[in-house]
């Protein structure tokens, strides 16, 4: 039989799985608890939940679940990043963080897809879904912006034909 903590981890982790659309799994090791704190406050910042859990309970949700392509990934000390917003905002905190400590990524799942290490690094490095509307928005305004400068001109040429024929 198993012990009630095991149980109570389980089913607090499989909320989080249920929650979140996107996770990303890190290898954590070499990190101190200041280092870890100091990660899980930049990716508070993103709403996401950075929490270490065991191989064994993240292979038994995952199974729950009908996702079968993490078991080369789940090896060593793993945490997982649970993404409720942006994943490519989450993935430049991770991969900035990555190259100043000994966090590893590892493999992820976002948007119903497992993506490896180096497909995730390839990610990181696209702009997130804030910026991508930025940019989409300044595209679809800039023939109406456009437009209105060029009414502009004309009435603002007209100003100064007749105030240098007003003024000779």
């Amino acid at each position: 039989m198993a012990q009630q903590y095991k149980i109570d981890r389980v089913k607090y982790l499989t909320e989080f799985f249920d929650n979140n659309n996107d996770f990303i799994f890190n290898n954590y090791s070499g990190l101190n608890v200041e280092k870890i704190t100091a990660l899980r406050k930049e990716l508070n910042k993103n709403n996401t939940k950075f929490i270490v859990a065991k191989n064994n309970f993240i292979r038994r949700i995952l199974k729950e679940k009908n996702i079968n392509d993490f078991d080369d990934y789940l090896e060593g000390p793993t945490a997982v990043a649970f993404v409720k917003e942006d994943a490519s905002e989450v993935l430049k905190v991770l991969f900035n963080f990555a190259k100043k400590s000994t966090l590893k990524v590892k493999a992820g799942w976002i948007e119903n897809y497992v993506y490896d290490e180096k497909a995730l690094d390839e990610l990181s490095m696209l702009p997130g879904k804030s910026q991508l509307i930025a940019m989409l928005m300044s595209t679809l305004n800039a023939p109406v912006q456009n437009f209105a400068y060029a009414c502009n001109d004309v009435i603002g040429r007209l100003v100064r034909v007749l105030n240098a024929v007003a003024t000779r």
